[in-house]
């Protein structure tokens, strides 16, 4: 299992230096977003393959 600073990244020339996931345009706050309006973790892995379910749990 990885250490939530393996997913979590944060670069000053990415999305303005907002907490991301492995270093991609998603940022956490996306994904917290999305959760909050109901989205199911599967839901968001369909419309975004790109993430793991373990992307999603580590944010917590």
């Amino acid at each position: 299992m990885k250490h939530y600073s393996e997913i979590i990244t944060i670069e000053a020339d990415r999305r303005f230096g907002k907490p991301c996931i492995r270093g991609m345009r998603i940022s956490v706050y996306d994904v917290l977003s999305w959760l909050a309006s109901g989205m199911s973790e599967l839901e968001i892995i369909e419309d975004f393959p790109e993430l793991t379910k373990e992307d999603i749990k580590k944010q917590f």
